[in-house]
């Protein structure tokens, strides 16, 4: 799990640089400042989870493995359902997915806890050290 968590980490930063500089860029052009910030969100928080998933492959053999690989797991999770659907609703109108948003939106917070959960089973390996 340690690789795959670094991978990861390695994998969701680079997108939230691309992502970043893709809504900057582009996207500033085809939706509102509203959805902008939104979407902004949705990278700034996958960047955070995505160096808690490099720190997570640093400490994995070093800390509890077991209480680690969950905690990655969940920031994985959390990633695709928070970052991914924040990313999905502020472009629905683009994408035109409009009647998608009731589908969507319950995503939102399972991925946000999630990354909550990612964080206590983060906690509980270091408390176990």
């Amino acid at each position: 799990m340690q690789k795959t968590f670094l991978e990861a980490g390695v994998v969701f930063a680079g997108l939230s640089v691309i992502l970043g500089a893709f809504g900057s860029h582009i996207l500033k052009e085809k939706i509102s400042l509203e959805n902008i910030a939104v979407f902004e969100t949705g990278v700034r928080y996958q960047f955070y989870h995505a160096l808690a998933l490099l720190i997570a492959g640093v400490l994995a053999e070093k800390i509890d493995p077991g209480l680690v690989k969950y905690a990655g797991m969940f920031f994985i999770a959390g990633i695709l359902l928070f970052s991914g659907s924040i990313y999905l609703l502020s472009l629905r109108e683009v994408l035109g997915i409009e009647s998608w948003k009731m589908i969507l939106g319950p995503l939102t917070p399972l991925g946000g806890l999630c990354f909550i959960s990612g964080w206590l089973f983060f906690l509980l390996a270091v408390i176990r050290k």
